[in-house]
């Protein structure tokens, strides 16, 4: 429905009179289309190197002359203003909102009976234009806010208040996941976009904000843990009683995949069914050994040699020691349209939301029994320091032990500070003051000269 080469571009757009068929387009399938956005190749391998690649959990992988375009470059560190997978998420991330904000403009004047599910259309689109803005905003720091300007950028304050916003005004008119049909499964829900707000409200330290929010979703009896981890990311796990949003992946060309996230992330050689790309680091082992974390570490880790659940047998000679198993497919062994959901919050996630904003309000008595909750159910002894500064640190760890592989390491280790000591401690070039933001790509500086760049790029 869009092509542009950048944002900054003039927007084609494809007339929903649709001219030449004499077809008017549903307010449904536009909207639609913005969740199809989401199945691009960027998320099947840029997303990887700016997300986990560049942080202690991941590895760049493949082969040692296989540098993944720039995945070399963001495994050292070392990337720059010219790095193609930095380039392909800020694009990728723009053309979304730049949909959304269309399918919102074009449902709002539709005619259509249905008031209520004009409301929720709507909403679901100010969801995903504010998960997006999220995305760049903790990747870029100030950015510009398309609706306002398409060159100059604005504070990371302003922008996090047009999320705010976004999000608040589209949990009242989201259906909670229980009311939607079953062929309605994976559209945003209430659940969600309160789940994503708490955790917009982490992101700038507003911890009772984040902890209310957190406890809403919690209390709201449409969630749960699964009992089972390692279920959780395969095919029956998908859209179960944890997730909270998932990024869908039919497999079908019809409905198309996300292209090629499991086929880059699967196990390389002779041997193997994929490229080997974005492996767990022996770091990211050994903090799951050293938590007695068997568990998870199996289920998030595949290991040269070992027979997986389905009952495929991973060669020892493959080229890589490690891969990440919540990649992993069983029915997709080197097909570019993707059958793997990509789990973007996941119930987890809130309870340890929650945990980190109580312990910051100094409620630390009640933040370990959310942080319990999750450790109980991969068989983990309670926390029960009441420690603050401990706490936190414990917190942080169950972040990353929780969470591995789910795109979201990178950007923990920057709020929280950690990633200057981290990431120096693991031979990285860490420059405090540039490395916290990804630079504006060069392509786009290009073609706006007047806009800024990051500090230190």
């Amino acid at each position: 429905m869009i092509s542009c080469d950048d944002f900054v571009e003039d927007v084609e757009v494809v007339s929903p009179t649709a001219e030449e068929s004499g077809e008017v387009f549903e307010p449904l399938q536009f909207v639609t289309g913005v969740y199809g956005r989401h199945t691009d190749f960027a998320y099947g391998f840029s997303f990887l190197g700016i997300t986990e690649i560049i942080s202690d959990n991941g590895d760049k992988g493949s082969s040692p002359t296989d540098t993944g375009n720039d995945k070399n470059l963001l495994d050292g560190l070392t990337h720059t203003t010219s790095s193609v997978s930095i380039r392909a998420m800020w694009t990728q991330w723009y053309k979304t909102i730049g949909r959304a904000s269309l399918a919102i403009e074009y449902t709002e004047t539709f005619e259509m009976s249905d008031e209520a599910l004009r409301a929720r259309l709507i909403a679901e689109c100010k969801f995903l234009r504010a998960l997006n803005y999220f995305w760049l905003v903790r990747s870029f720091g100030d950015i510009p806010l398309q609706h306002l300007d398409i060159i100059n950028r604005v504070s990371t304050t302003e922008v996090y208040e047009y999320i705010e916003q976004d999000l608040l005004e589209a949990i009242d008119a989201l259906p909670q996941k229980s009311e939607y049909e079953i062929s309605d499964l994976g559209r945003v829900t209430r659940g969600a976009a309160q789940s994503l707000l708490a955790k917009v409200y982490l992101y700038q330290e507003k911890w009772q904000d984040a902890a209310d929010m957190a406890t809403t979703v919690i209390n709201s009896g449409q969630y749960d843990l699964a009992s089972d981890f390692a279920t959780i990311w395969r095919a029956s796990g998908e859209n179960g009683i944890e997730s909270i949003f998932e990024l869908q992946a039919r497999g079908e060309i019809i409905a198309h995949g996300i292209q090629q996230y499991s086929t880059s992330q699967g196990a390389k050689g002779t041997s193997g069914w994929g490229w080997g790309f974005n492996t767990p680091s022996e770091d990211l082992l050994n903090a799951f050994n050293a938590a007695g974390d068997d568990i998870r570490r199996d289920a998030t880790i595949i290991f040269a040699g070992e027979t997986l659940f389905d009952g495929r047998e991973v060669s020892a000679s493959v080229e890589n020691p490690r891969y990440n198993e919540k990649a992993y497919s069983s029915a997709n062994a080197g097909n570019g349209d993707g059958d793997k959901n990509i789990r973007i919050l996941r119930f987890a996630e809130v309870l340890l939301i929650q945990a980190e904003a109580l312990n910051e309000l100094n409620q630390s008595s009640a933040a370990i029994n959310a942080l319990n909750r999750v450790r109980t159910r991969v068989n983990l002894p309670d926390i029960t320091t009441t420690d603050q500064e401990s706490l936190r640190e414990l917190i942080w760890n169950e972040r990353r032990l929780e969470l591995a592989m789910e795109h979201d390491r990178w950007f923990d280790l920057i709020r929280t500070g950690q990633a200057s000591s981290v990431m120096t401690a693991h031979g990285k070039p860490f420059i405090t003051g540039k490395h916290e933001l990804f630079p504006i790509p060069n392509d786009q500086l290009i073609q706006t000269p007047d806009m800024s760049q990051n500090p230190g790029w």
